[in-house]
């Protein structure tokens, strides 16, 4: 008895042992390689535009399901300014170890670089993509209390008879400008450009009157839409949006061979371990595959989306073909 008393603690000793040198050999490759072990606290998210705007209000929704799958929290940080070049900037001088991540759209990838004379990161060098993340069209939208037009070749007839008109921009040299620009040229109207640090600034000025019209994202409007304030004339998609049914796209309106989206994709600092960046793309394609999210942006005004790295980069590039056109033609240029 007393025998199988000993042999039963000796088990014991042996099996914690054996635990405690299991426990100290994952803690050494934990420490040896930390990749494995992210993320173990919260992760930031810099969005490099306005809180309110469409990119912020987007990330705060992906932000929900992520903490879910990876078990942390993932903080929003907002910095706007120079057309997202602040953020993307401060996200390239992070660490890279994960735990500060970019929301970087079509202009940081495929359009700032041919509209600022001095960039403070290069998009092909200084960034790695892990993820696409959404796509959303931009829209067409007047105020109704100041717009009279029910449909875009009446905003132009309308635009005509008058000695100029303006149209409003998150920023220079951003989709939004560059499509509002496009417009007006291919049409013939007179418009000034005003740019605004976001959809948050531009909507206000709208609804005041003091400025006539905006080519913007979708997310950022879809509110004052479904309010009546405002009317959209056209969407940017190539097909009818599902939430808009009854806008016709820029092709059904009328104006042919203008199908233009803002995209994004999450960034991460070069540097930045393979294996975290699979485990965000991973993440990322779970999130894509949930309903109720994918739900939830098409009630915001966007379709969720994943990728692989590889995928993103090579999007982005041909992506720039066509807006370094855009910059050119516009005539646009930022400092």
């Amino acid at each position: 008895m007393k025998s199988d008393k000993m042999l039963t603690t000796r088990r014991m000793l042996l099996r914690t042992a054996m635990g405690a040198g299991a426990f100290a050999a994952t803690s050494r490759a934990l420490a040896q390689n930390p990749a494995a072990a992210w993320p173990d606290h919260n992760v930031k998210i810099i969005v490099p535009y306005p809180a309110g705007g469409s990119t912020d209000v987007l990330c705060r929704i992906l932000a929900e399901p992520l903490k879910q799958i990876l078990g942390q929290t993932f903080v929003i940080e907002n910095r706007p300014g120079a057309g997202g070049n602040i953020g993307v900037s401060a996200l390239v001088s992070s660490p890279p170890d994960g735990y500060s991540i970019g929301a970087a759209t079509v202009g940081h990838f495929s359009i700032n670089q041919f509209l600022y004379a001095k960039m403070p990161y290069d998009p092909v060098r200084d960034i790695l993509a892990v993820s696409m993340t959404w796509e959303l069209p931009n829209v067409f939208v007047v105020a109704t209390d100041h717009v009279p037009a029910k449909t875009l070749q009446e905003f132009v007839a309308w635009a005509k008879k008058r000695d100029k008109v303006s149209v409003g921009s998150p920023g220079v040299g951003t989709s939004p400008h560059l499509s509002g620009v496009m417009f007006a040229k291919r049409t013939g109207i007179d418009a000034v450009h005003v740019p605004f640090r976001g959809a948050a600034q531009t909507i206000p000025a709208m609804l005041s009157g003091d400025v006539t019209y905006a080519l913007d994202n979708l997310a950022s409007y879809t509110t004052t839409i479904d309010s009546g304030k405002m009317r959209a004339l056209a969407v940017t998609s190539a097909q009818r949006w599902p939430t808009l049914p009854d806008v016709p796209t820029m092709a059904e309106a009328g104006f042919p061979n203008f199908v233009v989206t803002s995209w994004a994709a999450f960034i991460v600092p070069v540097g930045t371990p393979r294996q975290i960046i699979d485990k965000l793309s991973g993440a990322m394609k779970k999130v894509a595959a949930d309903a109720d999210i994918q739900k939830r942006f098409l009630i915001a005004g966007a379709r969720v989306l994943s990728s692989t790295p590889e995928e993103v980069d090579a999007f982005a590039a041909k992506e720039r073909v066509m807006w370094k056109e855009m910059v050119q033609v516009s005539g646009a240029k930022a400092e």
